[in-house]
């Protein structure tokens, strides 16, 4: 009776697998189906394919032949399916309820490897072109003293509509002196 818990353990584990799989790179997905191309990446990233026994092929195969005909993605139960189809290739010396345990083992709490995902670069060259306080010009004028971007106000010719030349110091000064002078 406690074999029956541990392997009710060890599936929600796998469960857990399986939906962080399945809706990985897929932002429709509910985690309840998994398609072809995830499969592959969970075959690679749990290291079910080997390259000896189990190919990538293989792993095709398998997915092609447990899926129903038209549709393109497998369930929970068909994904258990194609791993015993696969632990028999991947375990071939062990008994069928071995190799299962075994590749149930390859797969619990993993989740999808972020392997040649894009990180940002910081070489100088980059930092050097991203820095805002070494604008100059122009440019210097689309950022204030933090480095914050303007906005709007930077990008565009805002006319001012004052009267005054740009750049003289004793704006808005005419009404005091002239009734200073009354």
């Amino acid at each position: 009776n406690s074999n029956e818990g541990a392997t009710a353990g060890d599936l929600s584990a796998l469960e857990e697998a399986f939906r962080k799989f399945a809706v990985h790179g897929d932002t429709r997905a509910t985690g309840k189906e998994m398609h072809g191309k995830n499969w592959s990446k969970l075959c690679k990233d749990c290291h079910i394919i080997d390259g000896k026994n189990v190919t990538t092929t293989d792993v095709d195969i398998v997915f092609s032949k447990i899926k129903g005909k038209s549709v393109r993605t497998i369930t929970f139960e068909q994904f258990k399916e194609a791993l015993q189809e696969l632990s028999k290739k991947r375990f071939k010396g062990k008994s069928d309820e071995e190799a299962v345990q075994e590749i149930y083992k390859l797969i619990e709490g993993k989740g999808p490897d972020l392997t040649g995902v894009t990180k940002a670069v910081a070489s100088p060259t980059v930092s050097r072109l991203t820095d805002t306080s070494k604008f100059t010009g122009s440019h210097k004028e689309r950022f204030d003293a933090s480095g914050k971007g303007k906005g709007r106000a930077g990008r565009e010719d805002l006319v001012d509509n004052s009267g005054y030349v740009s750049g003289y110091k004793h704006a808005g000064t005419y009404d005091t002196k002239v009734q200073g002078n009354k």
